[in-house]
């Protein structure tokens, strides 16, 4: 399906480019003029990775999260369980339901299609921006603008007012909207997420505008966190902050993932590792394990979906009070039933990207957030190639960051491959003053000194 250009909102039909450096003698032209690359010499246990490759990598995150992200907004908040506002939202889609007519939201719209399907932007069209999407581009140009792998409270309050519209349409919710707010009475992260401020500090806004720190730390997630810590901060705490840090270190491991093993096998391996961050007695950890046992218990998707369901919204079990305390829509919009949808779609996706997509729009709630967030790291593991082969399908590469954000050069117009270029420049500057290692721009690899993985569960 061809994203219109009214859709997406485009009134842009070039892009100007970006001059890259051309160095002589080295394998390609990834060297970022804003970095001062110091010598290293190598050692004999250093993880070695090809940062071309990784740039092809991070090409397909941003790729595939796009499509996942849109194919998610067709139902997203149409299925969110019992009665929601104006008494829609009851029941759930099925398998069956895929291709099949889309139902109206909540607020009684279906505009993204009227069909249930993949949404794409065919070679001729722009990708559009949406909030799954457009503060990680923001993080990421703040990175690499202000050279630095670690951003200050005062950086990032600045990058929002920059960056974001004052006035609606600006395409923030709940957590995200409040924050806003707050920087616009002078309130710096990580106080816009305090409790006494920010009363939808549990809601699910920082699951996606902070997975993709966990690129910027390849294989080290504990730096991939520190790096993530006062973002994440900037709108959640407890539960909605160890949900996203379980995202953030899915994204780091997805560096050692064993090519001799299948995508499913490391995925599991991951998401076990991920699980030690959440602290036993949080709902969030429940969610998760509930959800895993309905997934080795034999039920199918969509049992262990009801289930879940059933158990935290319905009767409110571990301490999980959402659906009663935010009344508008049962908790649609909290951390906690989103991250067990996507959960389940990770789980019964079983590492097929088509397949763990349509699983995750079809699951409820706010379902474009879990399918952008798999989407995206189901994209970085295949590649671009990967991507395209899934999909049997050639797509577009522009992307207008416009669509929801502004200020940025070039009309808003940007590139996946200048994207993923930048991407690799804020990891260059982290393998050297956070890890330790070095850049070898004759070989195009990173120098990883040897680490213990050692996940420390949240406080």
């Amino acid at each position: 399906m061809l994203l219109s250009m009214i859709l997406l909102g485009f009134m842009i039909t070039s892009c100007k480019s970006r001059p890259a450096d051309n160095i002589q003698g080295l394998k390609n032209d990834l060297r970022d003029s804003l970095l001062k690359y110091k010598a290293y010499t190598p050692k004999a246990t250093d993880r070695i990775i090809s940062r071309s490759e990784y740039k092809d990598k991070l090409y397909g995150f941003w790729l595939a999260e796009c499509i996942a992200n849109w194919t998610g907004l067709i139902t997203e908040m149409d299925k969110i369980g019992g009665n929601g506002k104006d008494g829609k939202g009851a029941g759930f889609y099925t398998r069956k339901d895929w291709g099949q007519p889309d139902q109206p939201n909540i607020w009684g719209s279906n505009a993204y299609s009227k069909t249930i399907d993949f949404i794409y932007a065919d070679q001729d069209s722009i990708w559009g921006a949406d909030d799954d999407t457009d503060i990680e581009y923001i993080y990421q140009n703040l990175l690499y603008s202000d050279k630095t792998s670690i951003l200050t409270g005062k950086q990032i309050r600045e990058g929002w007012l920059k960056h974001i519209k004052k006035e609606e349409e600006n395409y923030l919710w709940v957590s995200n909207q409040t924050a806003f707010d707050l920087m616009q009475k002078g309130i710096v992260p990580p106080e816009t997420s305090n409790p006494e401020l920010n009363p939808n500090y549990e809601m699910i806004d920082a699951q996606l505008t902070t997975e993709i720190f966990g690129f910027f730390a390849p294989t080290r997630p504990d730096i991939a966190l520190k790096m993530a810590n006062l973002p994440i901060r900037t709108v959640a705490r407890e539960n909605a902050q160890w949900i996203s840090e379980f995202n953030v270190i899915m994204y780091s491991l997805a560096s050692l993932a064993d090519p001799a093993k299948s995508i499913q096998e490391n995925l599991f391996w991951m998401a076990s590792e991920a699980r030690k961050r959440l602290p036993n007695a949080s709902y969030s950890a429940k969610m998760y394990d509930f959800v895993m046992a309905q997934y080795r218990s034999g039920a199918t998707w969509e049992e262990a979906r009801d289930a879940l369901y059933e158990k935290y919204q319905v009767r409110q079990e571990d301490g999980y009070v959402w659906a009663t305390k935010e009344k508008e829509c049962n908790g649609c919009f909290a951390a906690g039933i989103n991250f067990g949808a996507s959960m389940v779609s990770l789980l019964y996706g079983a590492g097929d990207l088509k397949e763990t997509i349509k699983i995750g729009a079809l699951s409820g709630w706010d379902s474009d957030n879990p399918t952008a967030t798999w989407g995206g790291l189901l994209g970085f593991m295949l590649g671009r190639e990967g991507v395209e082969k899934a999909f049997g399908h050639t797509f577009a590469e522009k992307f207008n960051i416009h669509r929801t954000r502004v200020g940025f050069p070039d009309n808003g117009i940007d590139t996946f491959d200048h994207m993923a270029e930048i991407g690799v420049y804020v990891v260059d500057r982290t393998v050297q003053e956070q890890m330790g290692g070095g850049i070898d721009l004759k070989e195009d690899v990173w120098y990883l000194p040897a680490h213990k993985l050692q996940i420390v569960p949240g406080q």
